[in-house]
């Protein structure tokens, strides 16, 4: 049921090896570091900081925390009032920010991999650089996860969902850190929250703080980054900016037999001695002013593409802005205004001939209620309008797909604890999308928890994906769009259990997910999009993490899960039926930091026009290292500097991954061997 698209490429210039002619992106980081130097020291006593019992403004300096604080963990993802994890109606996990700290990562991706549930995976085109969640990657792209930045959702709404440049470019060094809802989240969050919900909370500004590192690594290999945090009064500002660049391989890419002659294709050779690069270049910049906010974020990637035979490149880039506005009518009350704006943009200027550029506005008004001791209401309203563009000739003078599509919703959820140890929770968001119905999805649950470490979670919800542009206007010889498709509808069941006690955290949950009309293509040239077929998951997902003291900490997790669509045919995904993740961690006295990563996934079950290796058990195992060498040169007291090396596939495994869609006809290379960055870091006021 895998749909089909085309893509291609395009060739960039080499940089200008000049100060002025530097990437954006690098200007803003030598910026970074040149700004501790003009913000002058502000009394901390003078600033607000965050308020006692607000948990989203953790403290910067994580070293210091004991391992109680460490494992006190409150997230709000899941109701936007501030919960125990335990407690939260989700099924719900957190990389903190000591497992930032501890585990490092150059890219977002990188970073998911290691979630619980996640999975890395790949296709053939727009999203080369992928998650999927509980085993579903029934698109092409993305579309099944929503990401949100502090709360607010960044979509691509052309496909539908194309993440990849958040994935290889966000600026990891901001995030404080990431709390993640696996199964639906649509009551609150709207379109994409499906299979899963990925919330970027960056840090605040609770101190004044500057940090710039450098690490190169073989074959043109680059990770530049740096932050800073500036506190005065009731004004903070955060901002980040990162570039990264893996090696440039060279590697042979086979040409499948069925592609070599493909009518609708340029002609190619039997292979492709090409080399595969992967530049990514991201920025954050936060400001809060006594209830006012603003936020933006840029993200660019650009790689090497594999489509239908052809080799090329391919750019995507995505702007973000959020300006909000919270305060309290009332004590038991919270009430915010925010209006959200994303326009994403794909190039590709060869085969297949793509240029998209599209966007989407969101005006939303919500509610957080304490009505009585027992009842909290989150209740909202929203206006979201999206828009855009592709032309895919090659001449680039006719429109392919776009137009422009408004839409409204309400959405409502409330929790009421009914017992002392039972916890009710029901909810409900109604949308009307022009030219498609009224829709409304549901969710309902029960949380008991016989004692404050643990709890027992028993969730109904359910989510939807209105169709993208392309698949409703989508008009190319060989494939149609389809203006009368309905949502994607996803119904979800979960049973999980969450233990935690001061220095171990566990949790499991089994999942039962049916997805109903997805939208898939259908047919012979042309093929169009319509709302055949469905699927259905089971599943389960184990965690722990484990402090054994203050300075050694492990933590793991597997998957197992299985699918069938409507057929009754099976694991009709490209994700493996099984996975297992391990990570240790040492943190000493003297300032060292050591971290050990390794994510396994299962086989993945080979295509019939396969020549290009599949992988078998993947194995992708990572270290973090950091040593702040300060106090051997007496530095003062507030800066540092720390040797930072960082190492991709200490195992040298190269690994291919299906490229989905087009009839998962062959697959696609994703890593081709070890890496090793090294380096430098610079802090001011610490880190």
């Amino acid at each position: 049921m895998a749909p089909s698209q085309k893509g291609n490429s395009v060739n960039f210039e080499p940089m200008n090896a000049s100060i002025r002619n530097l990437p954006r992106n690098l200007r803003n980081v030598l910026f970074l570091a040149c700004s501790s130097l003009l913000f002058p020291p502000v009394n901390l006593a003078q600033s607000t900081g965050p308020k006692p019992n607000d948990t989203s403004a953790a403290p910067s300096d994580l070293g210091s925390l004991d391992i109680e604080q460490l494992m006190d963990i409150k997230v709000t993802t899941a109701s936007r009032f501030s919960d125990k994890l335990s407690d939260a109606p989700g099924i719900m996990s957190v990389v903190t920010g000591d497992e930032l700290r501890r585990f490092g990562g150059n890219t977002l991706g990188e970073i998911l991999d290691r979630v619980p549930g996640f999975t890395q995976s790949s296709q053939y085109f727009t999203d080369r650089s992928l998650v999927a969640a509980d085993g579903d990657q029934t698109k092409t792209s993305g579309a099944h996860i929503l990401f949100l930045i502090n709360g607010r959702p960044t979509r691509e709404v052309m496909e539908g969902g194309v993440i990849s440049d958040l994935l290889e470019s966000f600026p990891v060094e901001i995030l404080e850190r990431i709390e993640i809802i696996r199964g639906p989240g649509s009551v609150l969050y709207g379109s994409n929250a499906f299979s899963a919900v990925v919330n970027l909370i960056t840090r605040k500004a609770d101190r004044n703080q500057a940090s710039i590192k450098g690490l190169v690594g073989p074959n043109g290999a680059l990770e530049s980054s740096g932050h800073f945090l500036y506190n005065r009064g009731d004004f903070n500002m955060e901002g980040a900016s990162q570039i990264h660049e893996a090696p440039n391989w060279n590697l042979t890419y086979l040409v499948p037999p069925p592609l070599q002659h493909n009518p609708d294709a340029p002609p190619e050779p039997p292979y492709h001695d090409t080399t595969m690069f992967d530049r990514g270049t991201g920025d954050y910049l936060g400001m809060n002013y006594k209830g006012l906010s603003f936020m933006s974020a840029f993200t660019e990637w650009q790689t090497t593409a594999f489509v239908q035979g052809a080799v090329g490149e391919t750019r995507q880039t995505r702007d973000f802005a959020d300006l909000g506005y919270d305060f309290k009518p009332r004590d038991n009350w919270d009430m915010s205004f925010h209006t959200t704006y994303t326009r994403t943009t794909f190039l590709t200027w060869d085969y297949p001939y793509t240029d998209r550029d599209s966007n989407e506005i969101v005006g939303e008004w919500t509610n957080l209620i304490t009505l009585t001791s027992k009842d909290r209401l989150t209740v909202g309203m929203l206006f979201d309008r999206i828009a855009g563009l592709e032309v895919a000739s090659i001449d680039h003078l006719a429109e392919d797909a776009g137009g422009n599509r408004p839409s409204g919703g309400f959405y409502a959820q409330i929790d009421h604890q009914l017992l002392r140890t039972v916890k009710l929770i029901g909810g409900l968001q109604s949308n009307k999308f022009a030219g498609i119905p009224f829709s409304t999805v549901p969710r309902a649950g029960l949380i008991w928890s016989p004692s404050h470490t643990a709890s027992v979670k028993v969730l109904y919800g359910e989510a939807f994906r209105p169709p993208s542009l392309d698949e409703t206007t989508l008009n190319i010889p060989d494939i149609h769009g389809n203006p009368n498709l309905r949502p994607e509808i996803v119904e979800t069941f979960d049973l999980g259990l969450t233990l935690q006690y001061s220095r171990l955290e566990l949790g499991a949950d089994y999942f039962h997910d049916h997805q109903i009309h997805s939208i898939i293509t259908v047919g012979e040239a042309p093929i169009s999009y319509s709302n055949l077929g469905g699927v259905v998951f089971d599943g389960v997902v184990g965690e722990g993490k484990y402090y054994f003291r203050r300075g050694f900490f492990a933590q793991g997790s597997f998957m197992y899960q299985t699918n069938h669509d409507q057929s009754g045919a099976s694991n009709v995904t490209p994700i493996p039926n099984y996975g297992f993740k391990t990570g240790v961690s040492y943190e000493s006295n003297h300032g060292l930091v050591l971290g050990l990563f390794d994510v396994s996934d299962g086989k993945v079950m080979p295509y019939a026009f396969n020549v290009n290796p599949l992988t078998g058990w993947r194995h992708s195992l990572n270290a973090e290292a950091h040593l702040d060498i300060s106090r051997y040169l007496h530095f003062p007291e507030k800066n540092s500097i720390a040797i930072a090396a960082h190492a991709n596939d200490l195992l040298n495994q190269s690994v291919w991954l299906p490229g989905f869609g087009f009839f998962n006809i062959d697959s696609i290379p994703v890593q081709q061997g070890r890496t090793i960055y090294a380096g430098l870091e610079f802090s001011h006021g610490k880190r």
